[in-house]
């Protein structure tokens, strides 16, 4: 039996959200920090996302390992911190991984913690013959509602081809897919493949950090009758300056709405890709990417530091100057006053 999700968190997710990928909070011993934590989770939703991400990659990969036993906790902790605020309830999105067995077993604790969606890491099935990531995906989809996940090789990723696409689109669990290969001609694979099946329900969000807003305010026609598109964000980048990225986000669905796309909406485009460059630390394959976040919120008071569960995980030579020189050169980007002006909230 295929799990379901409900007409209101799909239409919610089919309407498009900010969805940053959540990170993690750790103390110099490299403990998971439930102060901090909790204050990261309280500015999401205070900034206007409107979905939460949690074990997925700038959680940290590792908290799923049994030996470091922090994948229940941290869910459990992000959900339970979300239920404080009043209103409806943020789109819980898991992060899922490993193989079969390990996946079930994750989507069925997210499942009981409240959590709506799975987000399936492939990188377990790096060498596997697409048949078997469909059939992984079928099974995980019996559990809890599942968001494909096309994921860039540089972090863990694998080439998947049109047609695994067009068959995982007829997974009735599919919900959603996230596309974030950082590779154009990949991104449209998976674009035509959602126009060929005919499946309007699906909800696109781009994890192309390298390409946000030209992902949102593009629409695809290809031999179908109607528009393909990314209708929001769920994204490592979105982890930093949040309440600018629910602003951003705004003015490229007034841009679609319209039917005008202005130049001043690209050239902020160009200017957070080389935000990202530099806080994705691209210059060096992305090592740095999951510091280079911790980076930004620990400047801004949200973070004690940028230690990370691997010890070998820093910032790489240089990164810090490439983030304070992205961060004078677009101040327009940051939400440096709006952390500063509530921080002693998130807190509290």
């Amino acid at each position: 039996m295929t799990a379901r999700l409900t007409q209101h968190v799909r239409r919610r997710l089919r309407r498009g959200l900010v969805i940053p990928a959540h990170p993690l909070a750790l103390t110099p011993s490299r403990r998971l920090d439930e102060r901090h934590q909790r204050a990261l989770t309280r500015y999401y939703l205070a900034a206007g996302a409107g979905g939460l991400a949690v074990g997925v990659h700038t959680t940290q990969f590792e908290i799923h390992q049994p030996d470091v036993g922090l994948y229940g906790p941290v869910l459990a902790l992000a959900r339970e911190t979300a239920a404080e605020r009043p209103g409806p309830s943020p789109v819980l999105i898991a992060g899922i991984v490993g193989r079969t067995r390990q996946a079930l077993r994750e989507a069925r604790l997210a499942r009981d913690l409240g959590y709506h969606i799975g987000l399936v890491g492939l990188t377990a099935f790096r060498e596997s013959r697409e048949t078997a990531v469909v059939e992984h995906l079928a099974r995980v989809a019996e559990v809890l509602p599942v968001m494909g996940f096309y994921l860039q090789p540089a972090v863990g990723g694998r080439a998947l081809s049109y047609g695994f696409w067009r068959r995982i689109l007829e997974l009735e669990g599919l919900v959603a897919i996230k596309i974030a290969p950082f590779d154009r001609y990949r991104s449209l694979d998976v674009l035509r493949a959602v126009a060929d099946s005919g499946r309007r329900d699906v909800a696109l969000y781009t994890g192309n950090d390298d390409h946000i807003v030209a992902d949102l305010v593009t629409r695809h026609r290809f031999r179908s009758a109607w528009p393909v598109g990314c209708v929001g964000g769920l994204l490592g980048q979105w982890a930093v300056w949040t309440r600018r990225a629910v602003d951003i986000h705004q003015s490229c669905r007034t841009a679609l709405d319209s039917g005008t796309v202005g130049t001043d909406l690209l050239t902020l485009g160009s200017q957070l890709t080389d935000a990202n460059a530099a806080i994705f630390d691209q210059g060096h394959q992305f090592r740095g990417c999951i510091p280079g976040i911790h980076e930004v919120l620990r400047r801004q008071g949200l973070l004690r530091g940028t230690w990370c569960l691997d010890p070998t995980m820093s910032l790489s030579r240089g990164q810090g100057d490439s983030i304070s020189r992205v961060t004078e050169a677009y101040p327009g980007l940051t939400d440096d006053a709006f952390v500063r002006d509530h921080l002693s909230e998130w807190f509290r």
